[in-house]
């Protein structure tokens, strides 16, 4: 007889979550769940989601007001920024006002990987992301690039923004040389860099300016000062901020669940939770190679098929990189992220 094999503490987990939802859902009486008649319900409607929240979900129809509904079974995937259908109830039930019907396909979707759910979607129908860095805590051009690849992924434009620039000279000559020299590269490869700072308002009409056009969403490490931006574009939103932590040197997340804002001059603004650090490692290799825009023209051309972009004989990558073809920062920080795909076990996982 086989000897039966052992599950993983993850397995384990994973069981037990699911035997307890399910007993959490033969013991409840639905007393949350609003059972909707067609009769109770006026006709269908189109609107966007504001925000989400568990089974529930802010909609904003056309002339601005926002209706809290449930969600159809039949609804999968839902995020701030979808356009959906839905339809109004006759009279609201315990602050449930209506019920989401149908969700009309995405232009854009941005994802991130999650070790529970898979890739995770974290908002919809987006042109913009801002890529937010910052003097303080630390300029981190490898996060940059981690952020360019998932852009480059979903097709949407991605902007780089230098927060704190009030900061610049309190730092060292040799530190502002450095942050210079990145983004020149950031420019050469055809990417929008702009500078703001909230504490001297500097940059912040032109960010205005760049937002007018576009639904956007901040993305960056926590404490670049994605909050305190909004704040200084919306300052009748009031969010909270918090401060770079003194122990560790980095920013506390403030932002708890994801919201849709619209700005006074046009454009809108999902404001979403903090990542620390945005994981790459449910991407392919090639998937990464493709991020790195400025490489296409010699991909396809080592002298292997697989080829791992280090040191292997033959790397038109590398190549490139020696002759300053393609830039050796830019190639140092495309091979760490092809080794931190490696090093992670959970890469296979998202690739079969």
């Amino acid at each position: 007889m086989a000897k039966a094999k052992k599950l993983t503490k993850g397995q384990q987990r994973r069981i037990k979550a699911n035997h307890d939802k399910k007993l959490q859902t033969k013991g409840s009486k639905n007393k949350d769940k609003i059972q909707w008649l067609d009769d109770d319900l006026g006709t269908p409607q189109h609107g966007v989601i504001i925000s989400r929240f568990g089974q529930h979900a802010d909609v904003e129809d056309s002339h601005g007001d926002i209706f809290r509904c449930n969600l159809r079974r039949s609804i999968s995937s839902l995020v701030c920024g979808d356009q959906v259908l839905w339809r109004q109830g006759k009279e609201t039930q315990h602050s449930i006002t209506g019920i989401i019907e149908a969700v009309h396909e995405r232009d854009s979707v941005l994802s991130r990987p999650d070790v529970y759910d898979g890739v995770k979607p974290i908002a919809a129908n987006i042109s913009q992301i801002l890529i937010v860095s910052s003097v303080l805590p630390v300029f981190n051009s490898d996060i940059i690039d981690r952020y360019l690849v998932a852009a480059e992924q979903t097709g949407i434009t991605p902007v780089i923004v230098l927060n704190k620039t009030d900061l610049l000279d309190s730092i060292s000559a040799q530190e502002k040389q450095v942050i210079d020299d990145q983004l020149k590269i950031y420019r050469d490869i055809g990417y929008q860099v702009l500078f703001a700072s909230s504490k001297s308002k500097d940059g912040i009409s032109e960010l205005k300016l760049q937002l007018s056009q576009h639904t956007s969403i901040f993305v960056g490490q926590s404490g670049v000062g994605k909050s305190t931006l909004v704040n200084s574009l919306m300052p009748e939103l009031g969010l909270l901020t918090q401060e770079v932590s003194e122990n560790s040197g980095l920013g506390q997340h403030t932002t708890t669940v994801a919201r849709l804002y619209h700005f006074n001059d046009g454009g809108d603004l999902i404001d979403s939770p903090g990542i620390r650090e945005f994981g790459l490692w449910h991407l392919t290799p090639e998937q990464v190679c493709h991020g790195f825009v400025e490489f296409s023209d010699y991909l396809g051309l080592c002298k292997f098929r697989d080829c791992k972009h280090q040191s292997d004989p033959g790397c038109a990558l590398v190549a490139a990189g020696k002759d300053n073809k393609i830039n050796p920062l830019r190639l140092a920080s495309f091979q760490r992220i092809l080794a931190s795909l490696n090093d992670n076990k959970l890469t296979s996982r998202f690739n079969d």
